[in-house]
């Protein structure tokens, strides 16, 4: 009897185990069928932010994940005739995930650079974008980057091509935050002397939040290109740029483009 109800027991606990699966986090792709057509749909797991406006952030009115990268992904999505679902967390957390596999593709203003190629792999570019330098609004010292010395501290988020450039090319001391927003209150507070951030970023920062107390100087320093990133060898990438096209063609990607940036990418 006891022989029995531990073949019992350890058959439930298999059971269990099966149920609980996983946590949604991993990189494998789930089928769910569609409700509409009974058809089974893909559903991969997008790893995103949710603190970098007007990219991705959460809607105050409606608690509510949304952003240019979260319409154009969920476009794609359509498009492709798969679905997603988005994984929120800091900026490297995502692009560690996609590198260790364990998300099927992360969108979250991440810049294609050659280094990150070597270990993921990129759409094609979806948004240009560039470097600037922000300071408070009654600073008069720093003009251009080129005015940061070693006695200067410079803010900026952890694990973006910001903190690569600055600790590359200027000598004043760099504080990198987990979220961009925290560097951007580290100038404000009057902790740091500049930040350096991605330009649509910082605009969009002073416009919403920092109108009279902070300022861009100098000109963009850098050109920097927007993908979404995938595992190694991923075969989503070539459906992700064909759905891409086909967007930027029929003048969706413009429509999306136009309700978080105030007007049309040229030529769209």
């Amino acid at each position: 009897m006891k022989k029995v109800l531990r073949t019992t027991m350890a058959a439930f606990t298999l059971l269990l185990l099966a149920a609980c699966g996983s946590d949604g986090g991993s990189g494998d792709a789930e089928e769910n069928s569609n409700e509409e057509t009974g058809d089974d749909v893909v559903t991969y797991n997008i790893a995103t932010d949710n603190n970098f406006v007007p990219f991705e952030f959460i809607d105050l009115e409606t608690n509510e994940l949304v952003g240019f990268d979260i319409d154009l992904m969920k476009a794609i999505a359509e498009e492709a005739g798969f679905e997603v679902e988005f994984h929120q967390m800091e900026f490297s957390g995502a692009l560690n995930g996609v590198q260790q596999g364990q998300y099927d593709a992360a969108i979250n203003g991440m810049s294609i650079t050659e280094e990150r190629k070597e270990n993921i792999d990129f759409s094609d570019p979806y948004y240009e974008s560039g470097l600037i330098l922000a300071v408070a609004e009654d600073n008069e010292t720093i003009q251009t980057i080129d005015d940061l010395d070693a006695s200067m501290t410079v803010s900026t988020r952890q694990s973006s091509t910001s903190q690569s450039y600055l600790e590359e090319n200027v000598d004043a001391n760099v504080d990198a935050y987990p979220e961009v927003t925290e560097a951007y209150q580290a100038l404000i507070t009057g902790h740091v002397d500049a930040a350096l951030y991605d330009m649509p970023n910082v605009q969009y920062f002073i416009q919403q939040q920092g109108e009279g107390s902070m300022k861009v100087v100098g000109e963009r320093l850098t050109g920097e290109d927007y993908g979404i990133a995938f595992p190694k060898g991923s075969d989503l990438v070539e459906p992700v740029n064909e759905a891409m096209a086909t967007l930027m063609e029929n003048g969706t990607y413009g429509d999306i483009y136009e309700e978080y940036f105030g007007e049309r990418p040229e030529g769209m």
